[in-house]
């Protein structure tokens, strides 16, 4: 990536488990901010989970604010929305699962947070898991989560400048500054 990336604005970075998203989030983030914040969604429910997050606290040094919250983004995005700003958010997963697990209200929180994003002034990196390309779940709820991030996806894409595709921990462009890269077929 070059010093200064062209992908400004509203960033979905999405992409199967390990296909290199937090770490292109990571570069794309610095390469617009020398100091972006990171808005971490993680919780810890076992010892395999905060490993993982030990190992993503290390990735990031001395140049990176990080603000851990597991449900309420909306707010920190809006207190930070200026046009100097760059925010990393890893990951919308996990934040779906968060609310899920609370019983929240998936439609009015996804609502929430793509209106806060439509008025966001600075450069934003969300990061997410593409679930959807496997088998179809055995069971309700985890149909349930699938369908939720599929449709959360969707309607991040739809706002976003920009989409990253990561693929074997390759960035492949689907949409850039506001143009779907595989053009008008239909």
């Amino acid at each position: 990536m070059n010093n200064k990336s062209q992908l400004t604005g509203i960033s979905l970075v999405i992409g199967g488990a390990r296909s290199g998203k937090s770490r292109f989030g990571e570069r794309l983030a610095l390469s617009l901010n020398e100091n972006p914040l990171y808005i971490a969604t993680a919780e810890i429910h076992d010892k395999e989970m905060q490993d993982r997050i030990d190992l993503h606290r290390q990735d990031r040094d001395e140049r990176w604010t990080t603000l851990e919250e597991p449900l309420n983004i909306a707010p920190i995005i809006t207190r930070h929305s200026t046009a100097d700003e760059t925010i990393l958010l890893d990951c919308l997963t996990l934040w779906l699962s968060n609310l899920m697990g609370q019983g929240m209200d998936i439609e009015k929180e996804t609502a929430t947070l793509c209106q806060t994003l439509e008025k966001y002034q600075g450069n934003i990196i969300l990061v997410a898991n593409e679930v959807g390309q496997g088998i179809v779940p055995d069971n309700a709820l985890a149909r349930q989560f699938r369908d939720h991030a599929g449709r959360l996806n969707q309607s991040i894409a739809q706002i976003a400048d920009n989409v990253i595709s990561m693929v074997a921990g390759l960035p492949m462009i689907a949409k850039k500054n506001g143009i779907a890269t595989y053009g008008d077929y239909l």
